[in-house]
């Protein structure tokens, strides 16, 4: 017998929807990549564009889903190169490796706040990380940074 999926192992589309709910409300509010933060772009989605906020844990949702092994299909709104690819998403917001690993970082507070299992906390982890480079692509350092 095959061990069971890690979106199974996550408790299925309710407990990711509700993970995606808790952390999704935690970025907005974080002072580093929320309604705070020093990059223009992603201040103004997270002060003037919460209208659009259900819609996107919606869209987060499916991607965790599909990402996890789950029987939900993620089709990006903006599609980038691979049927998972978050580039043309994220391009216009310039979001910094730093700033992505602050997401990652509320990813992890909000697994924990949760109880999700270390193992399966590793593995949610993992497989946010290895869209860094998609996530960060519009990024261009300046000479200040």
């Amino acid at each position: 017998m095959s061990e069971p999926s890690l979106y199974e192992r996550l408790g299925g589309v309710f407990a990711i929807a509700a993970v995606v709910d808790h952390f999704s409300d935690a970025v907005v509010n974080n002072p580093i990549v929320g309604q705070q933060s020093e990059n223009p772009d992603l201040r103004e989605w997270h002060t003037k564009n919460l209208e659009r906020l259900p819609g996107l844990k919606f869209m987060r949702t499916l991607w965790v889903c599909n990402v996890a092994g789950g029987p939900f299909q993620y089709t990006a709104t903006e599609p980038g190169s691979t049927a998972l690819g978050l580039e043309e998403a994220h391009r216009r917001f310039h979001i910094s490796p730093d700033e992505f690993d602050e997401v990652a970082a509320e990813l992890g507070r909000t697994l924990d706040v949760v109880g999700v299992p270390q193992r399966e906390k590793g593995e949610v982890l993992a497989a946010f990380a290895a869209h860094k480079g998609e996530v960060t692509e519009g990024y261009v350092a300046t000479t200040g940074d």
